[in-house]
C-alpha cells in the first residue's frame, strides 16, 4: 500500500465529489492508481450513503399521487434545493409513489425490499445509487400514508406541502373532485391540528380552559365576576378554540362567510347526495427536521482525526 500525496487525493476529490479519507483510502488501496480508485470508490456505493447518512435532509419534496381509488402521500428529503429539483429525483419520488400504490408495502422498510415501479432493481438499490453515485446527497424517504376510497389530492409550490383528502360519499369521484381538493387547499393553507372538534382530547380541552381561567385571575376586570360567568366566558373561548383548530369548522378561505363544513354540506346538497370529510392528511416538507448547517473546515477536521 503506497503513499498518495495530497494533489492527488484532491485531484480524486474533484473528479468524484467524495469526501477526502474515503479518496485517500481508496488511492492507497490501488497504490495510486486514480481509474482503479473511481473504480473502487463506485464499487462502495452503499460506503458513501453510510458516510453521508449524518447529514440533514431538510429539503425535498412531498407528493401527493391518487390513481382511481387508491393514493399516497410521500415525503422524500434531500440535503439540498437544488437536487430536490432534479430530474433524478423527480422520477425516483414519481416510481416510488406509484410502487406504494401498486404494492401496499407496511413500512418504509418493507417499501425499500420492493422492485420499484417500471423498473428492475428495489426502491432500496435505487435510493443508495442514487445518493452515493449521483446526487450524492443523503436521501432520506421519510414517510407516507396510503389511502383507499374516494379521494383527492393538492400539492402546494411544487411540493412544499402535500395534503391527501378522504371522502365519505354516493356521488361520483369525479363529482366531488373540486370540493375534496378545496378542502385539501384549505388544509394546506391553514394547517389545522384536527378535522373536527370529536378529534380533539378531551385532556386538550381541560388544558385550554384551565389555561383561560387562570388569565382571567390574573386579569383585574375578569378575576371580581362571578365564577358562572366566567364559566360562560370560557365556554365561549373553547368554541372560538374549535373554530381555528378544526378545518371544518374554520372559515372557508374561498368564502369566509360559511365554515368548510357548511361550503361541503352545501355543494353536496347542489349535487343531491352526501359527502363527508373522512380523513385529511397534511405532510409539510421538512417538519420537524433539524437543519444542521455544515462548516467544511470542521468536517475536514473530524475526519482527518
Amino acid at each position: 500500500m503506497g503513499k498518495v500525496s495530497v494533489a492527488e487525493i484532491k485531484e480524486l476529490m474533484k473528479s468524484t465529489g467524495v469526501g477526502m479519507m474515503d479518496c485517500k483510502k481508496a488511492l492507497e488501496a490501488n497504490d495510486g492508481d486514480m481509474d482503479k480508485a473511481i473504480e473502487f470508490l463506485r464499487e462502495k456505493g452503499l460506503a458513501t450513503q453510510a458516510k453521508k447518512s449524518g447529514r440533514a435532509a431538510a429539503e425535498g419534496i412531498v407528493a401527493a399521487v391518487v390513481d382511481g381509488d387508491k393514493g399516497v402521500l410521500l415525503e422524500v428529503n434531500t440535503e439540498t434545493d437544488f437536487a430536490a429539483n432534479t430530474d433524478d429525483i423527480k422520477n425516483f419520488v414519481s416510481g416510488v409513489a406509484n410502487t406504494i400504490i401498486e404494492q401496499n408495502p407496511a413500512d418504509i422498510e418493507a417499501l425499500k425490499a420492493l422492485t420499484i415501479s417500471g423498473g428492475t432493481s428495489t426502491v432500496g438499490e435505487v435510493l443508495t445509487e442514487l445518493a452515493g453515485m449521483k446526487i450524492r446527497e443523503n436521501i432520506v424517504i421519510r414517510r407516507f400514508i396510503r389511502l383507499e376510497g374516494t379521494l383527492a389530492s393538492y400539492i402546494h409550490n411544487g411540493g412544499s406541502i402535500g395534503v391527501l383528502v378522504k371522502l365519505d360519499t354516493d356521488l361520483s369521484a369525479e363529482q366531488v373532485a373540486n370540493i375534496g381538493k378545496d378542502v385539501a387547499m384549505q388544509s394546506a393553507a391553514l394547517n389545522a391540528a384536527y378535522v373536527r372538534r370529536e378529534d380533539v382530547p378531551a385532556e386538550v380541552i381541560e388544558k385550554e380552559k384551565e389555561i383561560m381561567l387562570a388569565q382571567m385571575a390574573e386579569d383585574p376586570k375578569m378575576k371580581t365576576k362571578p365564577e358562572q360567568v366566567r364559566v360562560k366566558i370560557v365556554e365561549g373561548k373553547v368554541g372560538k378554540y374549535y373554530s381555528e383548530n378544526c378545518l371544518l369548522e374554520q372559515a372557508f378561505v374561498k368564502d369566509d362567510k360559511l365554515t368548510v363544513q357548511q361550503y361541503v354540506d352545501a355543494e353536496a346538497k347542489k349535487l343531491g347526495g352526501s359527502i363527508k370529510v373522512v380523513d385529511v392528511i397534511r405532510y409539510e416538507r421538512g417538519e420537524g427536521v433539524e437543519k444542521k448547517e455544515d462548516n467544511l473546515a470542521d468536517e475536514v477536521a473530524k475526519m482527518i482525526k
